[in-house]
């Protein structure tokens, strides 16, 4: 059922571009207006107009039809599915080939910072100083 729709959408959409292109233009740009044929003055506005309003119909009934039909299968899924408990941590994601093991890439990087520093890191950051009282 859905490719038939498919299949008619995109005739339908063909169409609509044709139909387009046919209508006269008023700055003359891509229309054929101009020149003798088997449609002139305001019969071909109307059959044109008319052709532009039913496909243009069609284009949004067949669009629709189709975004139903895609809805139809689709399970419900939930945003909170893949998020994890206040306590609890992701597991750590396997290094790459040679890379120091254990941890995450932060935790690489102080360690091969520390190997070429040869000092370990400090426990906790230094307090700032208390602001002087001002001078009067």
């Amino acid at each position: 059922m859905q490719t038939v729709l498919i299949v008619f959408h995109l005739m339908v959409v063909v169409a609509l571009v044709i139909v387009v292109l046919l209508q006269r233009s008023e700055g003359g740009a891509l229309g054929i207006g101009g020149g003798g044929g088997f449609m002139t003055g305001r019969g071909q506005a109307n059959v044109l107009t008319r052709a532009t309003a039913i496909l243009a119909a069609l284009f949004f009934g067949t669009s629709l039809t189709l975004t139903v039909i895609a809805n139809l299968n689709r399970a419900p899924t939930s945003i909170f599915n893949g998020v994890q408990p206040a306590g609890q941590t992701a597991p750590a994601a396997p290094g790459a080939p040679g890379a120091p093991a254990g941890g995450n890439l932060l935790d690489q990087l102080k360690q091969i910072d520390q190997g070429r520093s040869g000092a370990t890191a400090p426990a906790a950051p230094a307090q700032p100083a208390a602001p002087e009282a001002p001078r009067q």
